[in-house]
């Protein structure tokens, strides 16, 4: 007799499933390509009716997909959006990459997860795969999506449907390791959810690590990018205390470097940027609060790496004193906007917090990022609307301090450095040029 579970397997094994995707953003539609491109029908939902009519276009607006992709995948009919969940009643893999953001207070916003949730549940039937890609904490795919799924429609997990998670790997603008090859940890409800939902993964990604349960690849997220957050908040604190000790810490952390055993090289900045690693390791923190457990390394890396603005703007505050002037009044460029270099992410940037805090103390703010045109932000500081500065080289002349928050590549650095009055580096973007120059003022 065949069953419900041999029924979706033929159909994942021979990519006659109808694949949707929960969230167009930069997890889900490279996600949606991937799955398009190695020959299932992939439909993709999201409520920004902007980026629906854009995907249907055959347009992309996320920077690791081409356009020329996206028309291919559209006009083979492999690849398709929509804004209506009703979608759903013809699915039968369905992929969750919805927002998972932190509350001001510092507790997780699952209102994305809940709300696409409780949307697949009223169109649930036998035969599905779901699996959560959303960063959570451990539980969240038992614990919430599992009751609201099966038990509002009378289904049970591992026999009429099957749950996993698999947590999302997206770097953006990355191109040695991209959706389609690295490898991708799944760990479902129970072990049969596991199996189908590998078999799916299986059929469009090169690598798929099965694990036990859902809580292990859930907690598999968060340790991979609490690793990363605490040791940046431990080399974010050298550069504190080489400042105080008057060394060089971007020479300390080449020297260390050299050693072939024993020592991963992080770089400090002017804070954390990015969908994970701000918010991930806290979203650990605070499950084990509710367990009577404080999570110490997590805390602390957190308290050093939100600092890291505030003494990016003491540094101005240093070079804006060699020129006998303070904050108040003064001209600012800030270089760079997007948390990181040669992509257009805006998400968790420290150069909105630069920016605000910059603009509390009475500067005069411009900023320049040849990925970001327009800043429209609600961060921790900064709550207003800017637009990048046209002509680069005029805004570096005019203002009293030039502070480099992003270090993209197209930045002619030997230029900035010989036209400007002061500048701040926070990223070693300048080199040895920055070290020897009085110009210059260092992270």
């Amino acid at each position: 007799m065949t069953t419900t579970k041999d029924q979706l397997i033929a159909k994942l094994q021979d990519k006659t499933a109808n694949v949707m995707v929960l969230g167009l953003g930069y997890v889900g539609l490279p996600f949606a390509v991937v799955f398009a491109e190695a020959g299932f029908t992939v439909t993709g939902i999201d409520l920004d009716a902007g980026k629906v009519e854009k995907l249907n276009q055959g347009l992309s607006y996320i920077q690791d997909v081409s356009t020329e992709q996206v028309a291919r995948l559209v006009a083979h009919g492999r690849l398709k959006a929509t804004t209506d969940f009703a979608a759903l009643k013809e699915a039968d893999a369905v992929s969750i990459c919805v927002p998972t953001p932190l509350r001001k207070t510092g507790d997780p916003d699952l209102s994305y997860i809940l709300s696409v949730t409780d949307e697949l549940a009223k169109h649930m039937h036998p035969g599905m795969v779901v699996v959560l890609e959303s960063t959570t904490y451990p539980g969240t795919t038992r614990e919430i999506l599992e009751p609201r799924l099966g038990d509002t429609n009378d289904l049970k997990a591992g026999e009429d449907f099957f749950l996993a998670f698999s947590p999302e790997r997206v770097d953006p603008g990355r191109e040695d390791w991209t959706t389609i090859n690295t490898p991708k940890v799944v760990g479902g409800i129970t072990e049969t959810c596991g199996e189908v939902a590998a078999i799916w993964y299986r059929g469009a990604l090169e690598t798929v690590v099965l694990v036990t349960s859902a809580e292990a690849a859930e907690m598999a997220k968060l340790l991979e990018n609490t690793f990363r957050m605490i040791n940046i908040g431990l080399v974010n604190e050298m550069a504190i205390m080489c400042d105080r000790l008057g060394i060089d810490v971007w020479e300390v952390i080449e020297a260390a470097a050299t050693k072939p055993f024993g020592f991963m090289k992080f770089t400090p900045g002017p804070g954390l940027g990015g969908h994970c690693i701000p918010i991930d390791p806290l979203y650990l923190s605070w499950k084990l609060k509710a367990l009577n457990y404080t999570a110490r390394f997590i805390e602390l890396a957190s308290e050093i790496n939100l600092g890291m603005p505030r003494h990016v703007i003491g540094l101005v505050q240093d070079a804006l004193n060699e020129q006998r002037k303070s904050i108040k009044g003064s001209q600012i460029l800030v270089l760079g906007a997007a948390y990181k270099p040669d992509i257009d992410d805006l998400r968790e940037s420290p150069a909105l917090d630069v920016i605000g805090l910059l603009e509390q103390k009475g500067a005069a703010v411009m900023y320049h990022d040849p990925y970001v045109p327009v800043i429209r932000a609600d961060g921790h500081h900064m709550h207003k609307e800017m637009h990048s500065v046209t002509d680069l080289m005029a805004a570096v002349k005019a203002a009293d301090c030039v502070v480099i928050v992003t270090n993209h590549k197209v930045y002619d650095y030997p230029g900035i450095l010989e036209a400007a009055k002061s500048i701040v580096d926070t990223r070693n973007a300048l080199g040895k040029a920055g070290r020897l120059s009085d110009k210059v003022t260092r992270l």
